[in-house]
């Protein structure tokens, strides 16, 4: 196997819903990344390798890596990926990438991270970094699911970055988190979009309305979700950024469905 491509083993696998797992595996100690990346990560399946890219949840700085996953009975990989267990082995290539990091942006007051289902993943990552804490006021994690059994996951990294023993205290004063759903009712029920737009959000967090010149946002999640954030955000005057030219917002197209 080529020295890009590392083998590592299945440490946890936990299964939220019939659709949602997360799991964790161990971290070659030369596999660097920015928190807000992903992979490319997979099985040996004919003896070929078998890779989609995931998001690492965990953060640059922990001794493993995480990721979180819808399940597709009929996916190539997704199919036989829900199936692994503790010990199993896992490909992961030694290239993270993406978009999602915070040199793509112009500093800025305030950071949304906008994410629907599975596309949490790389935010989980950012909440849990010291750096962004100390460029943004506040960062601002809108999560929207169709079910309230969906947003278990995000809701427990949140949790445990609040309770954090090293990062807890820098983290409580500014992280504000708003999930959504649009299936089943919860304490807040909408679109994305929907909640923009009627100010909802910004009256039920007391914050400022979406502001172009003030506020920086990241966008992960379905490809609906992206485009109609996407149209959203260029209506108000926000341009799409990259690390060779920062701008407003940025957005990751390489979220797994398959």
């Amino acid at each position: 196997m080529s020295k890009a491509i590392q083998e590592e083993s299945v440490i946890s696998v936990r299964h939220w819903t019939d659709d949602l797992f997360s799991f964790s595996t161990t971290r070659d100690p030369a596999f660097r990344f920015l928190n807000g990346q992903f992979t490319m990560i997979g099985l040996t399946v004919e003896a070929k390798p078998l890779l989609r890219a995931y998001s690492m949840t965990s953060a640059n700085y922990e001794d493993h890596l995480e990721f979180f996953s819808i399940k597709v009975q009929n996916g190539p990989l997704t199919s036989r990926l829900q199936h692994i267990q503790e010990g199993d082995r896992l490909l992961v290539s030694q290239k993270p990438t993406g978009t999602l990091v915070q040199d793509s942006l112009i500093p800025g007051r305030n950071l949304y991270l906008f994410s629907t289902g599975t596309g949490i993943a790389p935010f989980c990552s950012i909440i849990k970094d010291p750096e962004v804490y100390e460029r943004f006021e506040k960062i601002v994690l809108i999560h929207g699911c169709r079910r309230v059994a969906d947003l278990a996951y995000g809701e427990l990294v949140v949790e445990q970055t609040l309770e954090h023993e090293l990062i807890g205290e820098v983290v409580r004063p500014k992280l504000l988190y708003y999930p959504t759903t649009t299936r089943e009712a919860s304490r807040y029920t909408g679109r994305i979009t929907d909640l923009v737009e009627s100010h909802k959000i910004f009256e039920d967090l007391d914050i400022p309305p979406l502001d172009a010149e003030h506020d920086r946002v990241m966008l992960c999640g379905s490809p609906m979700m992206l485009t109609d954030c996407v149209a959203l955000l260029e209506s108000r005057g926000f341009q799409e950024g990259s690390q060779s030219k920062p701008a407003q917002f940025v957005i990751e197209k390489a979220f797994v469905e398959k």
